[in-house]
């Protein structure tokens, strides 16, 4: 079974990222979920972006990347939006990485110094038409690394919705989360 590390979204550590690693956790997967946010949680994407521009994305990214002091080395790095920034760097950079699942956000590679590493499998997932998945770069991030690493898949939902696997926010999409959570689950099976 996997040992996952679990960022949250932009909205903070919600009930509905509570109830994934619980999903994770069913299914006989072990998950660390630290709180970016220390206790604060938004209604809205842009709320909780603003938090993260107050504090400081390089602040938040940091406190990602120390949630793994201590940790092992063998874990999956997931990530939603926000969250993606500390996974997709730890599963680049620290060592012995057995996976990453980035969910509405990618980044080149190339932002954390160089190639997608070799053996390491990454699934990402997206919304097609989502204005800040599609429109700001990640979708084209996520298709030039599937270009280039042999382990890596990216799966694509119709629909905008940006943080579509949250039950509280009016982005969820049930069949979307659905589809999610069962080749989530069946990646964490084949790299735990």
């Amino acid at each position: 079974m996997a040992e996952i590390l679990l960022f949250h979204h932009a909205h903070g550590l919600t009930t509905g990222m509570r109830d994934l690693a619980g999903t994770f956790e069913r299914a006989g997967h072990t998950v660390h979920l630290p709180d970016l946010y220390e206790g604060r949680v938004f209604d809205s994407t842009d709320a909780g972006v603003a938090h993260a521009r107050d504090t400081g994305f390089d602040v938040v990214l940091e406190r990602g990347v120390r949630a793994a002091d201590g940790l092992p080395d063998g874990l999956v790095y997931a990530g939603f939006s926000l969250g993606v920034m500390a996974a997709q760097r730890l599963a680049q950079t620290r060592p012995g990485a057995r996976g990453a699942l980035l969910v509405a956000a990618c980044v080149p590679p190339a932002e954390f110094g160089g190639d997608w590493p070799a053996g390491v499998p990454v699934q990402i997932h997206g919304k097609e038409s989502d204005p800040i998945f599609a429109g700001d770069g990640d979708l084209a991030a996520a298709q030039a690394l599937v270009a280039s690493a042999p382990d890596a898949e990216l799966f694509l939902y119709p629909g905008e919705e940006h943080i579509f696997t949250e039950p509280g926010l009016s982005e969820y999409d049930a069949a979307a989360t659905a589809a999610f959570t069962e080749r989530a689950l069946a990646f964490l099976d084949r790299v735990g």
